[in-house]
């Protein structure tokens, strides 16, 4: 028993300095390794015996988003294998084909797996974005029944329409009228943080406040996410396990960001506890009292759910918010129609008129078609299997599907791909004479995943983004303040970000 512990230790020892071997040789003989780097993406990295392609990875690191869509568009099968240190391999996807075998046909031999499940289990527990088999469909189950046509209209008409009309607007005002540059993508994610507590745990943190907060829970769930994502690029998973056990570097961060988030998680499950003992008829009001009420409160699942469900309202819509504002910056004519439909529609109730904006809907989807918040997702094989373009996967192997990558597709979009054009989702009426949206097929276009996992937010993320753009367009222009006029970087953290920020101005609207 010693002499395997032993060898582990050493194994995980070497494994550890092989990094620092691999910038020794990266130095010593860089102009060899690279020649299928970042400066030609369209060639297929080479892979050596033992490291696999880890200088091609190393090299595009900053990018590797990009890097792993450029490779996936230019296979003529849209599929590239990608060999990782260790004989590991990731198989890499923008085929709708394959999206359809991965997420729906075959969706039982692909799961969330073990491997992701290990990356991420210190932050998202056993939630449900984590967690295969009954654990998802017990969470799935009890939170769908909090996406009915009710729960949404209390959402928009409740929710949004007060954090717009009391925070948002106001803190906006306050900017035109003070010429101030503010973030835009902070105080989304303000925004979008107070949404979700509020409609998911019937709790206001008032994160959007005047006083705009330095909260220490927003701070140390950015560096939970972020070290967490990280994890995924380490040479070896034994890399940051060791230093994990050590309590060194990032993990020491992550152990500590974690601690802060679990703390902020069970104290809001704490209070809804305590709330629903006082009074009975609290039960199932919102999505944490659903789960109380279920007979599973044990205190660390519940506060995994809490956690999960952060992640879910609060990144990836305002991740989808801060491109769609940049783009439609960009785009006059694109937010000149918006404009035009948001005074067609300001007569209505606030639910019914997002529910009628089309124009506005299909500018979103633009958006997220080309800037998705989850840009590449990923399953785990169960069993071997072969994708419908002929690709091996091997049991074990870890299949990544790509939004970012379908979404600059000439196979899917056309030619005009690159171009942002919200009418490529709208239709004539032949009834009315006005314009229908019309939904791009799931698999074609998985911003929200697709199959039995799609996810159960969608109807929800969509109506809440057509009120924050209504509510913001209609008083106000936004207007980027980006240093040499450069276009912003995208990058992912689990969602997607705007790397520095977005600093704009705000410019009142003459009425």
């Amino acid at each position: 028993m010693t002499m395997m512990l032993n060898l582990e230790v050493y194994t995980s020892l070497v494994l550890c300095f092989l990094p620092a071997l691999f910038l020794f040789v990266l130095v010593k003989f860089k102009g060899l390794l690279f020649s299928s780097s970042s400066k030609n993406p369209n060639k297929f990295p080479r892979s050596y015996p033992f490291i696999g392609s880890i200088f091609a990875i190393y090299a595009n690191r900053e990018r590797g988003i990009q890097w792993t869509s450029d490779l996936a568009l230019a296979s003529p099968s849209k599929t590239v294998v990608i060999h990782r240190p260790v004989f590991r391999q990731i198989v890499v996807t923008a085929n709708p084909a394959n999206v359809r075998h991965i997420l729906r046909t075959h969706f039982h031999n692909y799961e969330k797996g073990d491997f992701f499940n290990v990356v991420i289990r210190d932050l998202l527990g056993d939630g449900i974005f984590n967690t295969d088999g009954e654990k998802w469909k017990f969470q799935r189950q009890v939170a769908s029944h909090e996406f009915n046509t009710k729960s949404l209209r209390k959402f928009i008409e409740q929710v949004v329409d007060s954090e717009l009309s009391d925070r948002l607007i106001p803190i906006l005002s306050a900017a035109a009228a003070n010429n101030t540059v503010l973030d835009l993508q902070d105080i989304l994610q303000r925004f979008t943080f107070d949404n979700v507590c509020k409609i998911a745990f019937g709790y206001d943190p008032a994160y959007l406040s005047p006083s705009l907060p330095n909260e220490k829970f927003a701070q140390a769930f950015e560096d939970a996410v972020r070290i967490s994502s990280q994890r995924f690029q380490s040479f070896h998973p034994l890399v940051w396990k060791i230093k994990r056990y050590l309590n060194v570097g990032s993990e020491k961060d992550l152990r500590i960001a974690v601690n802060q988030v679990r703390d902020f998680a069970k104290n809001v499950m704490k209070e809804k506890k305590k709330e629903l003992e006082e009074n009975a008829s609290l039960n199932s009001v919102d999505l944490l009292s659903r789960f109380l009420s279920s007979g599973h409160s044990e205190e660390n699942f519940v506060t995994d759910i809490v956690i999960s469900f952060i992640l879910a309202g609060r990144d990836t819509t305002s991740a989808a918010l801060v491109w769609f504002f940049w783009l439609v910056s960009r785009h006059e004519h694109v937010e000149t129609q918006i404009l035009n439909e948001i005074t067609d529609k300001s007569e209505s109730k606030m639910y019914d008129e997002v529910k009628e904006m089309v124009y506005t809907h299909a500018a979103i989807s633009e958006s997220m078609r080309l800037y998705p918040p989850v840009p590449v997702d990923g399953k785990q094989a169960v069993d071997d299997d072969i994708l419908p373009d002929g690709t091996v996967v091997k049991r074990g192997t870890r299949v990544n599907y790509h939004p970012f990558a379908m979404g600059r597709s000439e196979e899917i979009w056309g030619k005009d791909w690159p171009e942002f054009r919200p009418e490529r989702w709208l239709k004539e009426d032949r009834v009315t004479g006005g314009r229908q949206f019309v939904a791009k097929d799931a698999y074609e276009y998985p911003v929200f995943q697709a199959g039995p996992r799609i996810c159960l937010g969608k109807e929800m993320a969509v109506l809440q983004m057509k009120s924050i753009a209504s509510g913001v367009l209609r008083r106000f222009k936004v207007v980027p303040v980006m240093e040499n006029n450069k276009d912003p970087v995208f990058i992912s953290y689990l969602t997607s970000k705007m790397k520095g920020g977005f600093p704009v101005r705000i410019e009142e609207r003459k009425i």
